[in-house]
């Protein structure tokens, strides 16, 4: 019986493209800021723009973000469902295969989606990077639907949310860096669990703390002191009594007295119970404090002070705990699982000052991802560029990133909108939120053109676009040496180990030229020479040196000629009848 596997197959499955190496030029005229900088933005086809940086960037990419193209049918001069979903599924399979190859081992990726093609993405990944690396399916509300008309779509209701399929390379060495939280407004909060009937607990005030009074001690589980403190002539009031009181707003007390709101809990830790046992024969007052130093948790290595109160010992649990001060505002910040809805859309079309309709993502979005799976300087990519906003959140935020873009927005969207935030002069999206105030830079990179073109006789020739030092850089890719920008002998331009080196030359290789390239070689070096021609004894002159004609020799590698795998109806089509 044949060995069978679960996975999804489509039209055109085996037939992938054999991606050739291109090499990477920069444009230093549109590289921008810092010259010693290691971000990148790439103007070219996504998949020849990460296969060129297969070689130097493999298991370096800590986190990817992608948004691709949604299939919607609108991007082909005619619709048939199951060539559409194989032209999609095929242009996704090969640009997530080297995906997964760029990662780092503790790296993730990020891959947003609508319900079109969710599903068959789904079990794409799963084949791609393993059902075990499978972490999370997030639903994230990405439109405000306004009125209270029906569905609006013809018989489905209003789209207002997207997916994020969440995979990382290796399940047993990654690891969160952050949790995720939405923020609400404290008094926006607070009405609209009045409006809806909700219960909101922080309605107390402890209005005047008293006087400590050193009571007696005990210890936590590790022996450390823990001091017990009577308060005396501790007031307790409602938030609505100090409004009366000081004749001012609801909202005016949550922002004067944060820091004094609460509520009582019953907590479950190992110190509560060590203060109740020490106090049960000693007379104290129904308000308590203690002060210690935790050994574990976000107060860990400092002084912290608690108070209980009355006979149960109720920990009073602060608003301030479970709220942060964004923009001079108290906001509520509450743990998001998979649904991320408290994403703020209000200015998405402003962010970047460009425009970029239905497909910009907020940088709020992308600031939780890069902030839950990576610290500064690490790498993060995106090859489905868009307006930019990957690379602007990721520079904002001091890590390193790569950008590929295809069409003119490279120039148009992704190039100005960086520019401006290196400028110092981009206000918008979370650029308050981390104080962004500028600096840094990123190098532009065009894609070489194909190293091998046909002549007007339909042969294989090696490009005109190609002097001496481009070719030599190709074929150091093309057979996966190292290039040496600055060598100490001249047939040393490539290295692939300590002692292994690659010569690329177009000139005659002859016996007198070998030999004069062996006489400066150690015994214990090997060297591959690729020439256009050389003379037939030189083929088995030295065991340590191996050569080959070029392009023969890389003919067969991939694809020439080729600079977009953006797939369409009619290549798909040839695929079926070949098969």
């Amino acid at each position: 019986m044949k060995n069978q596997k679960l996975e999804l197959t489509w039209i055109g499955k085996d037939n992938q493209p054999k991606v050739e190496p291109r090499i990477l030029l920069e444009d230093k005229d549109k590289s921008y800021g810092e010259k010693n900088t290691d971000n990148m933005l790439i103007h070219g086809d996504n998949l020849l723009a990460l296969k060129a940086l297969e070689d130097k960037f493999t298991n370096k990419v800590k986190c990817i973000y992608i948004d691709p193209p949604y299939n919607t049918g609108s991007a082909f001069e005619y619709y048939d469902d199951n060539l559409e979903h194989s032209i999609w599924l095929n242009l996704m399979k090969a640009r997530l295969e080297i995906l997964k190859n760029l990662l780092s081992d503790d790296g993730i990726i990020w891959i947003q989606i609508d319900d079109g093609e969710m599903a068959y993405l789904k079990v794409l990944c799963d084949e791609i990077f393993g059902r075990d690396n499978y972490l999370n399916t997030i639903s994230v509300k990405m439109k405000n639907i306004a009125g209270a008309s029906g569905g609006g779509e013809d018989k489905r209701l209003k789209k207002n949310i997207e997916y994020i399929l969440v995979y990382t390379k290796n399940n047993n060495c990654f690891k969160w860096l952050k949790n995720a939280y939405s923020y609400t407004e404290i008094y926006e909060l607070v009405k609209y669990y009045r409006d809806n009937g909700i219960s909101w607990k922080y309605t107390s005030i402890l209005y005047d703390e008293g006087t400590p009074q050193y009571l007696c001690s005990t210890v936590d589980g590790d022996g450390n002191e823990i001091k017990i403190f009577n308060r005396i002539n501790t007031k307790f009031l409602s938030i609505s009594q100090v409004a009366r009181l000081e004749n001012i707003s609801e909202k005016e007390v949550y922002y004067k007295y944060m820091n004094r709101i609460h509520t009582t809990a019953m907590p479950q830790s190992s110190i509560r119970p060590r203060v109740m046992e020490k106090l049960k024969d000693i007379k104290h007052s129904d308000v308590i404090s203690i002060k210690y130093i935790p050994r574990t948790g976000k107060n860990k290595g400092v002084e912290y002070e608690q108070f209980y109160k009355g006979e149960k010992f109720r920990l009073l649990t602060w608003l301030k705990d479970v709220a942060v001060l964004k923009d001079n505002m108290w906001m509520k910040a509450d743990l998001q699982g998979t649904l991320w809805d408290g994403i703020n859309l209000n200015n998405l079309t402003k962010e970047g000052d460009v425009e970029f309709p239905n497909g910009k993502k907020p940088e709020a979005l992308i600031q939780r991802i890069i902030d839950m799976t990576t610290r500064e300087d690490d790498i993060v990519l995106d090859s489905f560029l868009g307006s930019g906003t990957t690379c602007a959140v990721a520079h904002k935020m001091n890590r390193k990133w790569i950008g590929i873009e295809l069409g003119n927005h490279a120039y148009t969207h992704c190039k100005k909108r960086l520019d401006k935030i290196i400028n110092g002069k981009d206000t918008g999206g979370i650029t308050e939120d981390v104080s962004w105030q500028g600096g840094g830079g990123y190098k532009f990179y065009e894609l070489a053109p194909s190293l091998l073109v046909k002549d007007k006789f339909n042969n294989w020739v090696i490009s005109e676009n190609y002097n001496g030092e481009l070719l030599a850089k190709a074929i150091c890719k093309q057979e996966k040496f190292d290039y040496i920008e600055k060598s100490d002998s001249y047939w040393k331009q490539g290295k692939s180990s300590e002692n292994d080196y690659i010569f690329v030359t177009t000139n005659y290789i002859s016996i007198e030229y070998l030999d004069a390239i062996h006489e400066e070689m150690r015994n214990d070096e090997s060297l591959l020479i690729c020439c256009k021609t050389y003379q037939e004894e030189c083929e088995e002159r030295y065991d340590n040196i191996t050569i080959k004609k070029i392009p023969q020799s890389i003919l067969n590698n991939c694809e020439y000629g080729k600079d977009d795998y953006s797939l369409n109806v009619n290549e798909v089509l040839e695929i079926d009848e070949d098969e």
